[in-house]
């Protein structure tokens, strides 16, 4: 009961933490710019907008949104080998990778009240591009065929119907599981292992944007 209350109260603040205020985007207004500012409103109107939609109508709002936003290798955007963008940073500088696009869907989708335990981050091997690579996945409970959201392709397909993806591990916001064939296969650990996620997280709950 005591961890299950510990979740939720993180699940509230990182929440609470991605409702901007018209000051909060004007600030970044001044100092990114007019578009900076013109696609957090956007970002936001979504999630006020979008939260009575049934789930599956969510995951193609969402996705659809977010796949619009300029992919770009995080060596020449972030000028790091790997950098995990908070959604924020990743609206406001109009670019990522993969896990970019695949953490900025997450939270968003939590935003919209949709459950933790229903998605994960699934790290692949993208096999026609011979890379490792990131997507969302969605279980619609908890036997079912995870759908996968992705950056390359914008329909959102099973995962047994994503032949050119081969699933290595999977994370969420506490759990950590090693995928086969789309699934969560075994559980290994917490995610709290993975130490860019733990990062980005402080982040997003400190509201902090990391921006030259």
């Amino acid at each position: 009961m005591a961890a299950a209350l510990v979740v939720a109260i993180a699940t509230a603040v990182e929440t609470s933490a991605l409702r901007l205020s018209e000051s909060q985007i004007e600030e970044y207004r001044k100092v990114y710019g007019e578009d900076a500012a013109k696609r957090l409103r956007a970002w936001q109107a979504l999630i006020r907008d979008s939260a009575h939609l049934p789930e599956d109508e969510k995951l193609q709002v969402v996705n659809r949104f977010f796949n619009q936003v300029r992919f770009i290798d995080d060596i020449v955007h972030w000028k790091q080998k790997d950098y995990w963008a908070t959604p924020v940073e990743f609206l406001i500088s109009n670019g990522g990778d993969c896990e970019d696009f695949s953490i900025a869907k997450f939270f968003t989708l939590r935003a919209l009240g949709v459950s933790e335990e229903k998605m994960s981050i699934a790290y692949v091997k993208a096999l026609e591009l011979n890379q490792a690579h990131m997507v969302l996945t969605y279980y619609s409970d908890p036997s079912a065929m995870p759908v996968v959201l992705d950056n390359l392709i914008g329909e959102i397909r099973p995962a047994n119907q994503r032949p050119d993806l081969l699933h290595v591990y999977t994370f969420n916001g506490d759990s950590l599981w090693v995928s086969k064939k789309g699934r969560r296969a075994e559980l290994v650990g917490t995610s709290n292992k993975l130490k860019p996620w733990v990062k980005l997280q402080s982040r997003i709950e400190q509201n902090a944007v990391n921006l030259n």
